[in-house]
């Protein structure tokens, strides 16, 4: 029997209760599509950097590298200054095992009430690439005088050939496998004069490889300004770190919030990792009152991953049967808790299969 050996970071907050119920959902899939799963549980996050002051280890890095993908939950703690969990456990571990590429769906879901009227999920269903190792995210920067008055920070937007070049042709590769082949470029080539002359110019050569992929340009404030008035001119859409970071989380907005935004990290020959994007929402944690969702979907994107195609197409069926059925899909405004949530999903993927409709 096929078995697949998944390492689970829950990390802070929220992110132990979500992941949990993803675990419960792969579990499900895997007595129903015949595969097993061996998990390999990690305690990286804030509470152990409070109590020892270790936040990604070689030895963390040791048994990631033997498992076969990576389920994220959420990190970020109250009590520890930004940037030192970030930095150094998520943007690390996208270095580390070389995920290179983001990729977070922007789909409205049947059933799902968006903010934008008269948009319904025919008209809303693009995927956006982000670049996940360098631009501004690389940490490359100085301080000159720091403190003083004539204090200067400067952060440095780190674009090489290569990692654009190997991102851009991901998105091209993505584009050719949806139903309309169409791929926007999305960045700010009008005041970013370096970053972004590299990007145009390796965007149109590598055009040249996928001629049955159209293609257009976007600045970014102009792509914002489309996903809200015009979200179906979109297929496909490959940006650097940053305004990735930023549209796609306009995106999750237009699709119904937080909850339901998953996002995954990849290396297409190596060890991927899936997270739901939302981050900690400590506000929420310990209360069973937080859509997982995201977090499950995140799953059915990692089973899809590892080949279980029937298992992963299974899962989404089943978020988008449960999350057209909510009230609503933010926290502690579903008509259900974080656990009724997911065993909803696990019926619902057991009534898909049960039809053979996968």
């Amino acid at each position: 029997m096929r078995t697949h050996r998944i390492a689970v970071i829950p990390g802070d907050g929220t992110g132990p209760e979500v992941t949990a119920e993803a675990t419960k959902v792969i579990d499900h899939a895997a007595t129903v599509f015949g595969f097993e799963v061996e998990y390999q549980r990690h305690d990286i996050g804030g509470v152990r950097y409070l109590q020892t002051k270790e936040t990604l280890t070689g030895s963390d890095l040791e048994l990631l590298r033997g498992t076969d993908a990576i389920l994220f939950g959420a990190i970020g703690h109250p009590d520890i200054a930004p940037g030192i969990l970030e930095q150094e456990i998520l943007l690390r571990l996208r270095r580390e095992l070389d995920q290179y590429v983001n990729v977070r769906p922007v789909r409205l879901l049947p059933g799902v009430r968006g903010p934008l009227a008269g948009v319904g999920p025919e008209s809303l269903d693009f995927v956006v690439v982000r670049e996940n190792s360098e631009g501004l995210y690389a940490g490359s920067g100085e301080f000159t005088a720091k403190g003083s008055p004539f204090e200067v920070a400067v952060q440095h937007s780190v674009n090489s050939r290569f990692a654009v070049e190997r991102c851009i042709r991901y998105a091209f590769e993505l584009a050719q496998r949806r139903n309309r082949p169409h791929l926007t470029l999305c960045g700010k080539t009008n005041v970013l004069t370096y970053a972004w002359d590299l990007w145009d110019r390796v965007f149109s050569e590598v055009s040249g490889d996928y001629p049955d992929v159209e293609t257009d340009y976007a600045h970014v404030d102009a792509a914002c300004f489309w996903m809200v008035d015009d979200p179906g001119r979109f297929d496909v859409i490959v940006t650097d770190n940053m305004f990735g970071d930023i549209i796609t989380d306009l995106g999750a907005a237009l699709q119904g919030g937080l909850g339901i935004a998953a996002g995954a990290n990849i290396n297409p020959t190596g060890i991927s990792m899936f997270e739901p994007i939302g981050g900690t929402a400590p506000g929420f944690e310990g209360r069973g009152e937080i859509n997982p969702l995201a977090a499950i979907g995140a799953a059915a994107m990692l089973l899809t991953t590892l080949g279980e195609d029937k298992a992963g197409a299974a899962i989404e069926g089943a978020v988008a049967s449960v999350a057209g059925a909510l009230p609503s899909l933010r926290a502690a405004e579903m008509g259900a808790s974080t656990s009724e949530v997911g065993d909803q999903v696990v019926e619902a993927v057991a009534n898909v299969a049960s039809v053979g409709t996968v």
